[in-house]
Formats: C-alpha cells, structure tokens, sequence
C-alpha cells in the first residue's frame, strides 16, 4: 500500500503556521535545518512516538505502526515549520506519485508564503 497523508500531521503543520511557528528559509537549508537521528530519539523519549509522527505528512500502513520506518515528509525540527522542508517534502511527494502529501504541501507552502 502506498504511503496515505498523515492528517493529524497536516492539522498540526497548519496549527503552527497559524501561530506563526515558521521557519521562512531557502530550499536547500532543509539537509542542514533537519534534526538528527540523535534529536529525534530524544524528542521520541521526552514526547512518545504519537508527538513524533504529528512532525511527518506521511504514514505507511506496510512498516510497523510506531517505528520511524512507519512515517516519513518531515516538516518541521520539532519547534517551528520549516519553509524549506515543506518544498523538499512537497517535490518528493510529486516525485513518487504521493498525490495527496505533495497536494497538502504545496497548501502548506501557500500559506506559509501568504503569511510572510
């Protein structure tokens, strides 16, 4: 099955863009803007895996529900929307024929750009 929308994901990305929780930087800051693997273990530990997975527009029901491997199209370092993960995120939905995630990105990207 393919990768579905993570709709409470995409509830909280547009939460924090309304509270004006954005990080408005370029297109290729996203490979440095992107918390490790080591901070995302932390934020998993402190907040469970349930906060983790509202930081990524994507859910895939074929890996095993509460591992990191089960979502993916982060958008954010766990504090604020960052510009550049939402483009990142949205050409790699289009890419892969993730219809639906690319579509609530460029939503996403539309409104943090209405913003700003």
């Amino acid at each position: 099955m393919a990768t579905k929308l993570n709709k409470k994901a995409l509830d909280h990305a547009r939460s924090l863009v309304k509270d004006g929780k954005v990080v408005r930087d370029t297109r290729d800051d996203w490979s440095e803007h992107a918390p490790s693997a080591g901070q995302e273990n932390a934020f998993i530990e402190k907040h469970g895996f349930s906060e983790f997975s509202k930081w990524h527009l994507g859910l895939d029901p074929d890996e095993s529900e509460g591992t990191k491997g089960s979502v993916s199209f982060p958008f954010g370092d766990f504090k604020k929307v960052h510009r550049c993960a939402v483009i990142s995120l949205e050409s790699r939905a289009a890419q892969y024929d993730h219809d639906e995630i690319a579509k609530a990105a460029k939503d996403l990207l539309g409104r943090i750009d209405a913003d700003s």
